[in-house]
């Protein structure tokens, strides 16, 4: 069974060090070419960081010495402790530059990165948000990113500076105590690995614990995203019975691998420290056989040490990498996604507004058994308004979303001005298409923001002239702050008229050919509902109108109505010749309606 993609990835799907995932890890590193000149710097810096380090062990060694009579180049026991601070000193400046420069080099490159993602996210076809949760793809723009700028800025420096340490200091060992490194290369090896196994164990345990509360933390995401819901249903002491009892599974697993983590510890300062303690034993025997100094073994512990923490840190390392890769994976599978087509913008900055749909089959992507228009045939002719009624789920709103080419059609055609919708760029096709939805979404900035979205260049005037078209102006000239009044998040903090009146004032600067009505009038009260209608028989004054039809009282003065039932058209005409004929559905939907409205109470 073939794994969902865009999830994360479990313990068992970790990356292996091989050719082919170090290739998707290079794949991601192409954002830090542009910086490659600072990140050369800091390299530089990091490698004489990391031998200036290094000399520290042999001087403090040669420290001892001095204090015991033995001749070095410097004698005097404090020449010998400034060498040590100057050493420390040199290398903290060297640290600072590197730190910095590595810094400059995954900010900019991290900044790049989700901009690159953000970019393909949005020009990505519907097709692809069909097939994804939000959550997961913020996951990817900040999780994942985040993970790949530890790498840049951390992981990268440590395993450069571990090898060179690693590395360095062996080969030091040997050239100045050969039979010590020998016998330290037998012992701290087979326990640093040890804990290495051990470690990776923790970090399944660790694994489990951030799953368990990931968990936990969607809770808290539907829950607030769904707050209104929530609190009509009184629903607020089972969603906290609900995130309490997913705490406990968190709570459960964490001290699960806590005992472990408590062991792992005890572990290694018992196995490890007690192999350092068998070195020092041994180099202890050859200073009292005369076979070096005492100076020699301090040396020779600082470094022993040096090493032992480059291992470990390795071991570490190695599992950020695996990590990062798994990142990088899930970074360029969104960063590869084919975008929606592109084409030359030639005709198409303006259009009359014609529109057909011939024998038109569709089925969503994610449904292939489940045809949602089977062979549906209409037309609008340049300015006419039609209607699309029906049951929900007839098919109204996909009618809507292939003529905005969000889909591809399976058969048949659509044409705008008599011309495929194939043919026709996406971005220059929608630029002559204005929706008012039922529910209308407005974005977390100002009124004057939420009109200038159709028309980002528009000027004052233009953006004040829609809103007083639009019935708008009244209401918001009796805020404090007028046009520059905060809507909220998806503009809570105006009702609901006032939302359609400012989608309505946006649509009006957009001057579209053609206008999608979702019923923007079906949640209203009767005074809202009377300005908002007619701000909207303004809209549509001029431009082909496709209404999607709730109320069928607000669809009498079209042109053409089709009636719409599992995905067909079955009944076509104006409001006197539908609801006139016998046992026509269109006519059963307006006495039910009829009814419906007689028999509700006034309120």
């Amino acid at each position: 069974m073939a794994k969902q993609r865009g999830l994360p990835i479990e313990e068992s799907d970790k990356r292996k060090l091989n050719k082919k995932n170090f290739e998707k890890l290079f794949g991601i590193f192409k954002f830090a070419m542009p910086y490659k000149v600072p990140f050369i710097i800091g390299m530089v810096f990091l490698f004489f960081s990391s031998l200036m380090l290094l000399t520290f062990p042999y001087v403090a060694g040669k420290l001892i010495d001095a204090a015991s009579g033995k001749d070095w180049i410097i004698n005097d026991i404090n020449g010998i402790a400034f060498v040590l601070i100057g050493i420390l000193f040199i290398q903290s400046i060297f640290s600072f530059f590197r730190v910095w420069l590595f810094a400059k080099v995954s900010e900019n490159s991290m900044r790049d990165i989700r901009v690159a993602l953000y970019e393909r996210l949005v020009r990505l076809p519907m097709t692809f948000f069909d097939q994804r949760r939000t959550g997961e793809l913020i996951s990817r723009i900040t999780s994942d990113v985040t993970m790949l700028q530890d790498t840049f800025s951390i992981t990268l420096a440590e395993l450069l500076r571990q090898i060179i340490t690693l590395v360095a200091g062996i080969i030091f060992l040997f050239y100045t105590t050969p039979r010590l490194t020998l016998f330290m290369l037998i012992t701290i090896p087979v326990l640093v690995v040890i804990a290495m196994i051990f470690g990776k164990f923790i970090r399944k345990l660790s694994k489990k614990t951030q799953d368990a509360l990931a968990s936990a933390n969607v809770v808290v995401e539907e829950t607030l995203q769904s707050i209104a819901t929530v609190k009509s249903f009184t629903g607020e002491n089972y969603e906290i019975n609900r995130y309490r009892n997913k705490l406990n599974s968190v709570v459960e697993v964490a001290l699960k691998a806590a005992g472990f983590r408590g062991a792992f510890i005890s572990f290694i300062i018992f196995a490890l420290f007690g192999g350092i303690v068998a070195v020092i034993w041994y180099g202890a025997t050859l200073v009292s056989a005369g076979e070096m100094s005492v100076g020699d073994l301090v040396s020779f512990v600082l470094y022993t040490t040096f090493i032992g923490g480059s291992i470990a840190g390795l071991g570490d390392i190695y599992g950020q990498i695996q990590k990062a890769i798994g990142s990088s994976e899930r970074v360029l599978e969104i960063l590869n996604e084919i975008t929606e087509e592109q084409k030359s913008l030639t005709s198409e900055s303006s259009i009359s507004g014609s529109i057909r749909f011939d024998k038109v089959k569709f089925h969503y992507p994610t449904r292939p058994e489940y045809r949602v228009l089977d062979g549906i045939s209409l037309y609008a002719e340049p300015g006419e308004k039609i209607a699309l009624a029906g049951h929900s789920g007839a098919g109204k709103s996909t009618i809507i979303q292939l003529l905005l080419k969000f889909y591809s059609i399976g058969s048949g055609s659509i044409l705008l001005d008599e011309k495929s919708i194939e043919e026709w760029d996406p971005q220059g096709l929608r630029k002559n298409i204005g929706m008012v939805p039922q529910e209308v979404l407005l974005f977390g900035g100002s009124i004057r923001e939420n009109i200038r979205y159709a028309k980002p260049n528009a000027s004052e005037e233009e953006i004040v002239n829609a809103a007083k078209q639009a019935n708008a102006l009244e209401f918001i000239d009796k805020f404090p702050d007028g046009f520059d009044t905060l809507v909220g998040e998806r503009g809570i903090k105006l009702s609901g008229g006032q939302r359609q009146r400012i989608a309505i004032a946006r649509a009006i600067l957009k001057d579209p050919a053609i206008l999608i009505l979702d019923e923007a009038t079906s949640s209203l009260d009767a005074e809202t509902e009377s300005l908002v209608q007619e701000a909207l028989d303004k809209l549509m004054t001029g431009r082909t109108t496709v209404i999607i039809a709730h109320r069928l009282s607000t669809i009498r003065k079209v042109d053409r109505i089709y009636v719409i039932k599992d995905g067909k058209v079955i009944e076509e005409g104006n409001h006197e010749a539908l609801s006139a004929k016998e046992g026509g559905h269109y006519a059963h939907l307006v006495n039910l309606q009829f009814a419906d409205d007689t028999l509700r109470p006034l309120s």
